[in-house]
């Protein structure tokens, strides 16, 4: 009986080490501080696609349940508005029901803020941490290249997303994948079409920066007005076809948080799912200034999953969820 051994090799965990230490090299060299915030706390996010781990702690007579981190974003963004700089974190994070080649309910996040950056001054120093982490292992950077969410619509499905029905979505999306039965909502069929029709071509592009999402898909980004569309101030780094990073132009408006806050949950109401209170402590370091920044979420596990040749992240990762 072997199954106690771990899904990545001997040279798999040098490598993750190799990364993990590019990656402080990195930011210690740009004057980044590391940081680290709570894996445990008592609120979760709203967003209908992100669900939480859970806790229980029956002596607690104040919250007998608490959730594992699904991002370190709220906390960080708490520093921010303290007064910390630039900062990062690498650690876990947790999110329930994802679990497949590319998915783990414990996997390893990178998350860092740039005061006073931009979305593209953000976007470039994505680009230039790939280029060391992928050096580190003896691989060189692809071409980077930027390109607009609609351009990638109307380039692989000839339909522009900003305009197109939701009848004609769900028609495109039956020419990739089985559609019979499924219900979704706008945003839940571009985002089918997304994944089955756009990631797919851009597999042989190297490492494409993907801008200009639609304002629906915000989240807590930004929305900015843009060749006469009002679109998110947010992207998405793609590489080898496979998502790696999601970034944001910061909302800093605390009210636009709760009115976004109050659209996810009438959504999950729609969809049975429990509601998520909005966390007031971040909701009070808004209100006393969080500085003007840009923040990306960056997958380690899946960096190293391309950089390694990896079909699935259990080959990367010491223990995945089934060897736990």
């Amino acid at each position: 009986m072997d199954g106690w051994r771990p899904g990545a090799s001997a040279r798999t965990l040098r490598a993750r080490a190799e990364v993990f230490r590019a990656i402080r090299d990195f930011f210690h060299a740009r004057g980044v501080i590391e940081v680290d915030t709570p894996l445990i706390g008592r609120f979760g996010v709203s967003d209908p696609a992100i669900e939480p781990l859970f806790v229980s702690a029956p002596r607690d007579a104040i919250a007998a349940r608490r959730f594992l981190q699904t991002s370190p974003e709220f906390a960080m963004k708490r520093l921010l508005a303290a007064g910390s700089g630039p900062i990062y974190q690498l650690g876990k994070a947790f999110r329930a029901a994802e679990e497949g080649s590319r998915h783990n309910p414990e996997f390893t996040m990178l998350e860092w803020y740039r005061p006073g950056f931009d979305l593209d001054q953000l976007a470039a120093e994505v680009a230039d941490l790939l280029g060391d982490c992928l050096g580190a292992l003896g691989r060189p950077l692809p071409a980077v290249s930027t390109a607009a969410y609609a351009e990638l619509f109307e380039e692989v499905l000839a339909l522009d997303p900003h305009s197109a029905e939701t009848d004609c979505l769900a028609a495109a999306a039956a020419a990739f994948t089985d559609v019979s039965g499924l219900v979704l909502d706008r945003d839940g069929w571009l985002d089918l079409l997304m994944s089955h029709a756009v990631e797919p071509a851009l597999r042989d592009r190297g490492l494409v920066v993907v801008k200009d999402y639609p304002a629906s898909q915000a989240a807590l980004a930004r929305c900015v007005e843009r060749d006469g569309r009002r679109v998110a101030d947010r992207c998405e780094v793609f590489l080898g076809g496979v998502e790696l990073a999601n970034g944001y132009r910061e909302l800093l408006d605390p009210q636009v948080h709760r009115e976004r806050a109050a659209v996810d949950n009438a959504r999950r109401r729609a969809a049975g799912l429990e509601e998520r209170k909005l966390d007031p402590r971040l909701l009070d370091a808004l209100s006393s200034g969080l500085p003007d920044c840009s923040g990306v979420a960056l997958g380690v596990d899946r960096l190293l999953m391309h950089a390694l040749g990896a079909d699935r992240l259990d080959e990367v990762l010491p223990f995945s969820w089934g060897r736990a």
